[in-house]
C-alpha cells in the first residue's frame, strides 16, 4: 500500500505536469462507467462496476465501520448498498457536476443508511449477487491492524480514498513494467519513486543492477514521469470535467498530508 506521509514527491509535481492530451481520459470517468453499466444487462453491468467496486469498497467500509457498524452487519451493508446503487440508477439521477463522485457515493450511502438499510430484515443474508466477491475477512483484519485515527468518519473516508487511488496508480505502473518483462528492476528502482530525487543512492542501484548510472537515472526520471501521468488519469476518472483537475490534485495531497 502506497505510504500516506511519504506519498510521492514524483506525484506531487504533477499538477503542473502532463497537461497535453488531458481530454482522453476523461471519456471515462467514474461517473460515465457506473452511467454505462446502469444501461445494459445485469452480467455486463457488474462487470464494468467491478474496479469502482474494489477502489471504493474499503473507503466506505472505514466510513460505516467508523459510524459503528459491526463486520458482520458492514459486510452485507456494502454488497446492498452497491446493488442498490445499480438497479436504482442512483448515478442517472445524481448531478454531476455538483461533486466529485466519492462525494456522490458518500451521499448516497448515507441515504441508503438512513431510508433503506433499516429494511435489511425484508431480505436474505446472502440472497442478492455479488458484484465482484470481496474477502472482508481480509479488509477487516486491515481495518483493525491501522492505528487509530482520531478523526471524523468523512475524514478516514477521504483518506482511505486517496491511499487507495495512489495504490490503484502504482499497481497499474507495476503491470506496465511486468508487461515488458521488467518486472525485476521495477521492484528494485520502485523506491525511488518516493523522496527528492537528488537524494536517491543512484551508484549503488547502478551496482545493483549492473546498469550504468546514467541509465539508472533515466530509468527512474521515466518512471517518475509515467507514474505522474497515470495519477492524472486516475483522477481524471474521479471528476466530471478537465476543470476540476487541478483542483482535485491539490485536494488529494492535501488529504495525503492530514490537513
Amino acid at each position: 500500500m502506497v505510504s500516506e506521509t511519504k506519498h510521492n514527491e514524483a506525484a506531487g509535481e504533477s499538477s503542473t505536469a502532463s497537461k497535453g492530451g488531458s481530454s482522453d481520459f476523461f471519456a471515462t470517468t467514474h461517473w460515465s462507467v457506473v452511467l454505462a453499466a446502469a444501461q445494459r444487462d445485469p452480467g455486463d453491468a457488474r462487470e464494468a462496476l467491478g474496479r469502482l467496486y474494489q477502489i471504493y469498497t474499503y473507503p466506505l467500509y472505514v466510513y460505516v465501520r467508523r459510524r459503528g457498524y459491526n463486520p458482520e452487519d458492514v459486510q452485507d451493508l456494502i454488497q446492498e448498498f452497491f446493488a442498490r446503487l445499480l438497479e436504482r440508477n442512483w448515478v442517472d439521477r445524481a448531478d454531476q457536476e455538483k461533486g466529485r463522485f466519492r462525494s456522490f457515493l458518500l451521499g448516497a450511502l448515507n441515504h441508503f443508511l438512513a431510508n433503506e438499510w433499516d429494511k435489511r430484515k425484508a431480505w436474505k443474508r446472502g440472497g442478492r449477487v455479488e458484484i465482484v466477491p470481496l474477502e472482508f475477512d481480509t479488509v477487516e483484519s486491515r481495518y483493525r491492524d491501522e492505528p487509530v485515527d482520531p478523526t471524523t468518519p468523512e475524514n478516514c473516508y477521504e483518506r482511505r480514498w486517496a491511499v487507495a487511488l495512489l495504490d490503484t496508480v502504482m499497481t497499474r505502473l507495476q503491470k506496465e513494467n511486468e508487461n515488458r518483462g521488467e518486472a525485476a528492476a521495477f521492484e528494485v528502482l520502485k523506491p525511488c519513486l518516493l523522496g527528492d530525487a537528488e537524494a536517491q543512492p543512484y551508484a549503488a542501484l547502478a551496482s545493483e543492477t549492473g546498469r550504468s548510472e546514467g541509465a539508472i537515472k533515466v530509468a527512474i526520471h521515466r518512471m517518475r514521469q509515467r507514474y505522474r501521468q497515470l495519477l492524472r488519469e486516475e483522477i481524471g476518472r474521479t471528476v466530471a470535467s478537465p476543470a476540476e483537475m487541478e483542483a482535485e490534485m491539490r485536494y488529494l495531497f492535501t488529504i495525503l498530508a492530514g490537513r
